[in-house]
């Protein structure tokens, strides 16, 4: 059952239909239907295959999970993790809000942060988590993401970052869009020093975080299927009052049209990353 209520939507606004198709709980194993083929997948087979269905589409993945797979056994140890959004502007019901995603998410935010090593190479990490308030960044996002780049600078070390995201968060105004800017310049510090910086950017990563820290790396990697844009395609085609191309704004399409690098399955991104990150003989402070 525990399965089962982990991959189930918690909120079909947040999710934005990517992970909505209904799980099965037939007489057999609980399946799940992808959106894609329209097959129905037992549960096991996907976790087995890391959320990835046999056609090749990516369910998404909660950030613990990810990082699980992603960094060496152990070595994971995450920072900041007492930093949680108040309500800086009184906004109506927002408090009541995070306390509902903080119990339906199991996270304090919507990005967990820390050092770790992945395929022996030590770096910094952060995750966003689309469970949480679909990875929208307020302020404590920012400080968190921005407290990173700084440790990171101060001991030599590359940063490694999954972004998923449906931009700033609205309930905290302009303290969220000034996160875009402070974010930013820890980027700049960081990559004035000569350290790298990788992005990975998975479904959806939208408005104001794809307006800055996620397409600010040194290497921009992508999921397959990934929604990479800043406004919203209907938003889009209703301003310009023009059809817009098949598959805009999906990593395919935007690797197509140069603002990534390169497309990574799932399966494929600790052997990626470990490989940049050698190349890159990175030394590590004390």
């Amino acid at each position: 059952m525990a399965l089962i209520n982990f991959l189930k939507p918690k909120n079909q606004l947040e999710e934005g239909g990517r992970t909505a198709a209904p799980v099965q709980q037939d007489a057999g194993e609980p399946e799940k239907k992808c959106p894609n083929c329209h097959k129905d997948i037992p549960l096991s087979r996907l976790w087995a295959n890391d959320l990835v269905c046999p056609c090749g589409y990516h369910f998404r993945m909660k950030a613990r999970q990810r990082i699980k797979i992603l960094t060496d056994k152990g070595s994971f140890q995450e920072m900041y993790s007492e930093m949680k959004s108040g309500n800086p502007l009184n906004f109506p019901g927002y408090r009541d809000k995070l306390e509902t995603v903080r119990s339906a998410s199991g996270e304090e935010e919507a990005v967990i942060c820390g050092t770790a090593k992945i395929g022996g190479q030590n770096c910094c990490l952060f995750v966003m988590e689309s469970y949480f308030m679909m990875g929208s960044m307020g302020s404590v996002v920012g400080e968190k993401i921005t407290s990173l780049f700084e440790y990171a600078l101060e001991h030599r070390l590359p940063v490694i970052g999954f972004t998923v995201s449906g931009g700033a968060r609205m309930q905290e105004g302009l303290l969220s869009l000034m996160q875009m800017a402070k974010t930013s310049a820890a980027v700049k510090r960081h990559g004035d020093a000569g350290l790298l910086y990788i992005a990975v950017l998975t479904d959806p990563t939208t408005g104001g975080v794809t307006a800055s820290f996620a397409m600010e790396a040194d290497i921009i990697l992508a999921e397959p299927g990934a929604t990479v844009g800043f406004a919203g395609a209907r938003v889009i085609e209703q301003t310009t009052r023009k059809a817009l191309p098949k598959g805009f704004q999906k990593s395919e399409f935007v690797l197509e049209h140069g603002f990534i690098d390169k497309i990574v399955p799932r399966s494929e991104q600790k052997k990626l990353l470990t490989k940049l990150l050698e190349m890159h003989e990175w030394r590590v402070g004390v």
